[in-house]
């Protein structure tokens, strides 16, 4: 059992390469958004039961989907939100069920992130697509969070397609899973 761990700021492709991925290796997508559309359902972004029940999410699905020794992609935006020991935890639970966390890196610039927040995709999903909003919660560290393990690869989505990323990707996975 793996989890593909993909990782990357905002607007880097996330969802676009982690379906691609996730359809090359038949595996399911559990994308960030999912969770966290569920907890802005019942409470405000940030709140600290927005990021309780967040992270239940996250915790449950990990949890079971190694214990049913379930492989997935899982797309993931690190930022300040986050309790930065949860993605220990995380990777414990798989690790504990004999499983290995897979973590990829995708690399945006700022500039590349402020092209592409007005993509009809993210106004769909329900995404930060405002520019200015970007740049102030970057300017107040929402963006900051420590550095992840290090990833079976690096890939820069404003140097390849989402295709040829996620062609690397796939091959990464199946060079280390």
């Amino acid at each position: 059992m793996h989890v593909v761990f993909i990782h990357g700021p905002v607007a880097s492709g996330k969802h676009t390469i982690g379906s691609r991925v996730a359809e090359a290796l038949a595996l399911p997508l559990f994308h960030n958004h999912l969770s966290v559309d569920a907890a802005l359902a019942l409470f405000e972004f940030g709140t600290p039961g927005f990021k309780r029940l967040r992270a239940a999410i996250w915790t449950a699905a990990f949890a079971e989907a190694a214990a049913a020794g379930r492989s997935f992609v899982f797309t993931f935006h690190p930022e300040a939100s986050v309790d930065p020991g949860l993605i220990d935890a995380l990777t414990q639970s798989v690790q504990a069920q004999g499983g290995r966390v897979l973590f990829v890196e995708l690399q945006c610039s700022s500039a590349g992130v402020l092209q592409r927040l007005g993509e009809d995709s993210r106004k769909r999903f329900g995404k930060l697509t405002d520019p200015d909003l970007y740049r102030a919660i970057e300017r107040d560290g929402g963006f900051e969070f420590p550095p992840l393990p290090t990833p079976i690869v690096q890939v820069d989505t404003e140097a390849h397609t989402p295709d040829a990323a996620a062609a690397a990707i796939v091959a990464a996975v199946r060079a280390n899973a």
